[in-house]
């Protein structure tokens, strides 16, 4: 039972991820102006992802130990 939540979890964040990284292609592509028309971005995505990492930046070496943390957690198998 915990192997199908934890296998679900799983799967969530890989496709939330890949949302992601879907946006951000098509904010380079078509841009975040008044005129582009795409519904599924509510905003600025590329300007939200810059905030956090520049957040974590300031933050020194807690920083430092979130992204160290968020990384282990993205890359266990």
């Amino acid at each position: 039972m915990l192997d199908k939540a934890v296998s679900l979890i799983k799967q969530l964040t890989e496709a939330g991820v890949a949302l992601i990284a879907l946006a951000v292609v098509v904010q380079i592509i078509f841009g975040t102006d008044a005129n582009s028309n795409i519904p599924f971005i509510g905003g600025n995505v590329i300007g939200t992802i810059t905030d956090i990492v520049s957040t974590l930046g300031a933050a020194g070496l807690v920083g430092l130990a979130a992204v160290a943390v968020l990384y282990s957690i993205f890359n266990r198998s």
